[in-house]
C-alpha cells in the first residue's frame, strides 16, 4: 500500500479498546467526538473521581454516556478494589459488564484507590476466569519499586507472566505498551494474553513528551527504537496486537497553566484517533521504520477493527456501516470546545494534515 499515493481509503469501523471519557462537562464534550474519529466501539476506563467500583455505578455510568449518543457501543468496566469479590464479578457478568481494569495504586490519573497486592486478587481473578471478564492492566509499577535503569514498564513484565501462568484461561490485556520489551513479552504469552497501543506512542518519544504538556501521558512514551517496534506489532499482522486509544481528556488550562512537569498526564486524540495511526504509519515509512508493502488494507483492518472486536468476543465487524477518508486538506485545530465555551480540551499533534472521515452507510 504505498500510503503517500493514497487519497481514499474504506476501512471498517475502528474499535477502540481503551478511552477514557471523564464525567460532568468533560465526557458532554468528549463522548460526541468518539465517532469523528472513525470509531463505533469503545472500552471504558473506569478511573472516575470516585472511581467505578460497583456494578450499579458502572450501568450508572453507561446510562449517561448512552443518553449523550446512541451511536456507540460502550464496553464497561469495573476500577479494581478491595470491594470487587467474586460475587461482584458474578453480579457485573450477568449485568453485561466487559472487564475490570488494574492501577496499581497512584501510577497515573485518579489511581490513588488502585491497587498495591495483586496477590490479594486472586480469587477475584479466579471468578473473572470463571465468568469470561477481561482483566485490564495498567502495566508499570511506582517509581519507587523499578530497579534502576529499567523502565516502570519493563518493571511489570514479571507480574504479566505470573498472571498469565496462574490463571492462564484469564483473558489478559497489556495496555499501551510503550517497550519493545513489552511486544516481546505479550508475544510470549498464549493467546489469552492481549495488547492495546496507542496513536501516540506511535509518534511521540521521551524527548516531546518531557517537553510539552500535550504529548505529557502515563506511560510515558519511551526510546525512538521502542516507538518503532511498536508500529512494526501494528503492521506485524499478529492478532495480539490492537488499537487501544488511551485517548486521555483533561481542561486545557490545567495543561497550559501547570508548571513544569506539573501537567496532568494524558494525551487527547479521540476527534482524529484512526487518522492519527494512518499518520504515525506514514511518518515511519518515511523515516524508514517499516517499508510500503508492510501497511495493507487486512492489516489495518485488523490493528484497528477486527483484532480488538474477536479479543473481547464481540460479532464481527457489521458489513452495514463504513469509515470513509480521504485527503483533503484538513488539519487538526487547537482544541475541541464545548457550544458554551465552558469546557476546552487540547488536541494532539495540531496542524498536522489527516485524512478527513466520514461515515458511510451507517
Amino acid at each position: 500500500m504505498q500510503m503517500k499515493n493514497i487519497d481514499r481509503l474504506e476501512l471498517p469501523p475502528t474499535a477502540d479498546m481503551h478511552v477514557h471519557l471523564r464525567q460532568a462537562e468533560l465526557m458532554e464534550l468528549v463522548v460526541p467526538t468518539v465517532r469523528k474519529g472513525g470509531v463505533d466501539t469503545v472500552f471504558v476506563m473506569p478511573n472516575l473521581v470516585p472511581p467505578l467500583t460497583s456494578v450499579e455505578k458502572v450501568l450508572e455510568y453507561r446510562s449517561q454516556l448512552h443518553a449523550i449518543t446512541q451511536d456507540v457501543h460502550f464496553l464497561m468496566s469495573l476500577f479494581l478494589h478491595p470491594s470487587v469479590t467474586p460475587e461482584v464479578i458474578a453480579q457485573a457478568a450477568a449485568a453485561g459488564i466487559t472487564g475490570v481494569k488494574m492501577y496499581p495504586q497512584g501510577v497515573t490519573t485518579n489511581s490513588e484507590s488502585g491497587v498495591s497486592n495483586l496477590e490479594a486478587f486472586y480469587t477475584t481473578f479466579a471468578a473473572m476466569e470463571k465468568h469470561g471478564l477481561v482483566l485490564n492492566l495498567h502495566g508499570e509499577v511506582l517509581e519507587s519499586l523499578a530497579p534502576a535503569d529499567t523502565t516502570l514498564e519493563e518493571a511489570f513484565l514479571p507480574t504479566l507472566k505470573t498472571l498469565h501462568e496462574r490463571f492462564p484461561q484469564l483473558r489478559i490485556v497489556l495496555e499501551h505498551c510503550t517497550t519493545a520489551a513489552a511486544v516481546e513479552a505479550v508475544r510470549a504469552c498464549g493467546p489469552t494474553v492481549g495488547a492495546t497501543i496507542t496513536a501516540h506512542h506511535l509518534y511521540l518519544t521521551s524527548h516531546e513528551a518531557c517537553c510539552d504538556p500535550f504529548a505529557f501521558c502515563k506511560p510515558i512514551p519511551k526510546k525512538p527504537t521502542d516507538r518503532d517496534a511498536l508500529v512494526r506489532a501494528v503492521v506485524s499482522g499478529d492478532t495480539k496486537f490492537f488499537f487501544g486509544s488511551d485517548s486521555a481528556p483533561h481542561p486545557i488550562q490545567t495543561k497550559t497553566s501547570a508548571a513544569q512537569g506539573k501537567a496532568p498526564a494524558g494525551v487527547f486524540t479521540q476527534p482524529f484517533a484512526t487518522q492519527l495511526v494512518l499518520l504515525a504509519l506514514e511518518e515511519a515509512i518515511e523515516r524508514g521504520a517499516i517499508v510500503e508493502a508492510d501497511v495493507t488494507q487486512e492489516k489495518l483492518e485488523g490493528f484497528l477493527s477486527r483484532s480488538g472486536r474477536r479479543f473481547y468476543k464481540l460479532p464481527e465487524v457489521s458489513e452495514k456501516g463504513k469509515i470513509v477518508l480521504e485527503r483533503k486538506g484538513e488539519k487538526i485545530p487547537a482544541s475541541v470546545l464545548s457550544q458554551d465555551g465552558k469546557a476546552e480540551v487540547g488536541n494532539s499533534r495540531v496542524g498536522a494534515e489527516v485524512f478527513s472521515l466520514r461515515w458511510e452507510g451507517a
